[in-house]
């Protein structure tokens, strides 16, 4: 133990390990980022002879061409984001942000929100250019943005309201246990982060996802039936089945379940509906069940509440040891007229994603065997072949690359590839 000790207490040690993890994930995107570019485009000009009936040429072209130009796009949006994290750590922005605003005289809550806030807001800004880049000219140029510069306006205006009027008061929660409820303050705090989450879940799709999109009963009487009948065979209660307008805004298809207990609902993507036939939408719904069959959803929710709970006793420890401020770049509050708990969240949540990148693999190949699982469910009480030909329908209206990067694949897909996904589909 002494020697952990010494990389906590020691910020130069800290400084030289944060600065190695970063360069090394960095190192390793760009390398995952330039395979997964140059075998796409190596397998361009051919269709993969297990979709050669299926998929045309030009389809398949039209996703390469997509991929790689998402890609590139990441490498560029990869190098600005590692800089940015220096700027803020190593180079003082954070220590800047946090001297501007300790001279203003506020009371210790004020200040620490004003920080959240700026902190977001310069965050946000920051990144905008590189959201408006994606969304008007990659995706509107493979014919997928449906967003217009008015409802892109509002939307960013009502993110901006609803992101106040939640994160500001969970926000000053957190900050006040920290200071007031001990040294154990970040167990109390685990456990208002878990309330504050669980709510959100009851909440979102009644309350937040209309703010944003029409929610309309589905209409198909033939294809309510339908579903209907599988929910049932399924032992599923969801509380409505609607359609949601997401051709406003992309005509990427989806379908998902929202909601906690009784307030579950099966909301489908018009974009969805108008490409898939019945059969396809009920082995689609199918997989989705499959999910909560094998209890999937509450295997991660679980998972979830235990990472952030050590998660949180991490920071507890972090944010009591000057040698964590120190090690990136920031000066804490030492006169004790003003608290450091703002700071050390900001820290924890910049410093922190360096070091989870490399469990990226773990959590993609255990995500990747719910969705077989899931899968052998749909086939088990739908069809599928309707299945598989859904799944080949969304790949092509996605764009998705029919030939990955076998690397790349095994290190950031959620969900298997293609050609292992309807073979496995088809040995059912």
């Amino acid at each position: 133990m002494p020697s952990a000790n010494f990389l906590v207490l020691n910020p130069t040690v800290l400084s030289y390990v944060f600065a190695a993890a970063l360069l090394l994930s960095l190192l390793i995107k760009f390398w995952l980022n330039g395979r997964q570019v140059r075998h796409v485009m190596r397998h361009r000009d051919a269709v993969p002879a297990a979709f050669a009936a299926t998929v045309p040429l030009a389809a398949h072209q039209k996703a390469a061409d997509y991929t790689v130009a998402r890609a590139r796009f990441g490498l560029l949006s990869l190098a600005f984001n590692a800089a940015v994290l220096l700027g803020w750590t190593l180079l003082g922005g954070l220590d800047l942000l946090n001297s501007a605003l300790h001279g203003l005289g506020w009371s210790p809550m004020a200040y620490q929100l004003s920080l959240l806030a700026a902190f977001a807001l310069i965050g946000g800004l920051l990144d905008l250019p590189f959201e408006l880049y994606s969304t008007f000219r990659i995706e509107q140029r493979f014919g997928f943005n449906r967003m217009t510069w008015k409802l892109y306006l509002a939307d960013s205006l009502k993110g901006l309201a609803v992101g106040a009027l939640i994160g500001l008061p969970i926000a000053a929660l957190i900050l006040w246990l920290m200071g007031a409820a001990g040294p154990y303050w970040w167990a109390w705090a685990w456990g208002a982060w878990m309330g504050f989450n669980l709510l959100i879940l009851v909440l979102y799709p009644t309350v937040i996802a209309p703010l944003f999109n029409k929610f309309e009963p589905l209409a198909d009487e033939s294809l309510r039936q339908r579903v209907q009948g599988l929910m049932a065979r399924c032992g599923f209660a969801a509380k409505g089945l609607f359609v949601m307008d997401g051709s406003r805004r992309s005509a990427h298809g989806n379908a998902y379940f929202t909601g906690i207990g009784a307030a579950k609902r099966v909301v489908f993507f018009d974009t969805l509906l108008a490409r898939l036939n019945g059969a396809e939408v009920e082995a689609v719904l199918a997989h989705e069940l499959g999910h909560f069959k094998h209890k999937h959803v509450l295997k991660r929710m679980l998972t979830m509440f235990a990472l952030s709970l050590a998660a949180f006793a991490l920071l507890g420890w972090l944010s009591g040891q000057p040698g964590f401020y120190l090690a990136f770049g920031v000066q804490p509050n030492l006169d004790g007229r003003l608290p450091n708990d703002a700071l050390a969240l900001l820290l924890f949540l910049l410093v922190l994603p360096v070091f989870g990148f490399f469990f990226t693999p773990l959590g993609s190949l255990l995500s990747r065997r719910d969705e077989f699982q899931a899968d052998a469910y749909a086939c088990a009480q739908a069809s599928g072949a309707d299945l598989a030909s859904a799944l080949l329908k969304l790949h092509e209206d996605n764009a998705g690359t029919l030939t990955p990067d076998p690397v790349y694949a095994r290190f950031y897909y959620s969900h298997p590839p293609a050609s292992e996904r309807l073979a496995a589909i088809a040995a059912h």
